[in-house]
């Protein structure tokens, strides 16, 4: 027994990577040197019109590397020299400051109501913008549907820049084979989605690099980056949407999980006001709020801001405070696997309907009980229905241009 077990503890050890085997690597002259670039490039972003020698202070590097690195950068197009500013004691001091079309991505949600496309260039700003709505995602033409509109998006970059389009980031749900009866899908749709590979057949179909984000963390990613310095480290984020959208960032980092879909906070079983257990999706989403809208004869379609709140206000303020309350004990329950100081909510409805929801969360935490820990605060968010394809867009750039991870240096 005790050599047949030193023989499989053996083979495991070779066979298996342990959790420190990625510490314990060196870092090749190559990834310091790109590891020091953007330390440059983040101290540009987050400083508007930092001067060189407040780069060297900020980043720690020598004068002369940062001299180096930004000629580098300036010749590569990330940055620029703006006009230098005078009147001050000493050499006049020259601002750097990121160029726009340094770089390009594509962002594009394919969520359970609606396609989403839209183009930001390296600081983040949107050039254009497309968004349909239906009632569940079509598996035979959503792929050329997708490719025409990057195409589209691809004509608001100068023709002399469109080489610099780093692809696609693309944010969906787990997986829109799975439970179609909750949206109305039938079961031939949501088998021809169970045998399709949504980001390979958008990559083949647009002829760009796609990267597949789950439309929680893109959301969550989104927001955190919209937000002005200084970012929080550690978050929940919940976007109020056809179901709850979800993410958290955990010491800096999007918690993504190993097969990207973690933090699915919305699959959480929580005991509503009425003492029934259920899950957050069941209870807070539009698709809940659908659910019972129809009870009364009314089916709802399209886009939330279009719809006439009034018309339904009654069970409108029983969703919001049934909503309200799953997302609050939600919260109460995830602050006890993490820690986080801030939370912010979203949604996809009319920004007023989406106050009254935050209001409501805050009010609902404050009442409930905590034990070791305090009550986060809570914020509402500000990007709405656009944060999953905003955040898809720019974890691409952050990873090729800005991530200091030992993987994405590696890139």
């Amino acid at each position: 027994m005790h050599k047949r077990f030193s023989a499989t503890r053996e083979l495991r050890a070779l066979t298996s990577s342990d959790i420190f085997d990625r510490s314990a690597q060196r870092m090749e002259r190559e990834s310091l040197r790109v590891n020091n670039e953007r330390a440059v490039l983040i101290a540009v972003a987050t400083n508007q019109g930092i001067s060189p020698a407040q780069l060297a202070r900020k980043t720690g590097l020598g004068a002369q590397t940062v001299a180096r690195i930004v000629e580098f950068l300036e010749s590569s197009g990330m940055v620029y020299r703006g006009e230098s500013v005078r009147g001050r004691r000493g050499q006049p001091a020259t601002p750097i400051l990121i160029d726009p079309n340094g770089a390009y991505c594509i962002g594009c949600e394919v969520g359970w109501r609606h396609l989403t496309v839209l183009i930001r260039d390296l600081t983040g700003a949107v050039l254009g913008e497309h968004r349909r709505d239906y009632d569940f995602p079509d598996s035979h033409n959503v792929f050329a549907e997708v490719a025409s509109l990057c195409r589209l998006m691809a004509t608001a970059v100068p023709e002399k820049y469109r080489d610099r389009i780093l692809g696609i980031g693309l944010a969906a749900p787990g997986g829109f084979g799975r439970n179609p009866e909750l949206v109305g899908g039938s079961e031939a749709q949501a088998a021809a989605w169970r045998d399709t590979n949504l980001a390979a057949r958008i990559a083949e179909a647009s002829g760009l690099p796609t990267f597949l984000l789950n439309d929680g963390n893109a959301a969550c990613w989104g927001e955190l980056v919209s937000r002005t310095p200084p970012r929080p480290d550690n978050m929940a984020y919940f976007l109020i949407s056809e179901f709850v959208g979800a993410g958290l960032i955990a010491d800096g980092r999007l918690w993504q999980g190993p097969k990207g879909n973690s933090a699915n906070l919305g699959s959480m079983l929580v005991t509503g006001r009425d003492g029934v257990q259920n899950f957050g999706h069941r209870i807070a989403s539009i698709n809940a709020l659908k659910l019972r809208v129809a009870k009364g004869g009314t089916a709802l379609h399209g886009d939330p801001l279009t719809w006439d709140w009034e018309a339904f206000k009654d069970v409108a303020d029983e969703w919001i405070e049934d909503g309200a309350y799953a997302v609050a004990k939600t919260i109460i329950n995830t602050s006890a696997v993490m820690e986080f100081d801030i939370v912010v909510v979203d949604g996809v409805m009319p920004r007023p309907i989406v106050t009254r929801f935050v209001d409501r969360v805050r009010a609902h935490l404050d009442k409930l009980p905590v034990l070791t820990s305090d009550r986060p605060r809570v914020e509402e968010g500000t990007l709405g229905w656009r944060a999953p394809a905003m955040g898809a867009a720019l974890k691409p750039l952050y990873r090729r241009y800005f991530s200091r991870e030992r993987d994405d240096v590696a890139l």
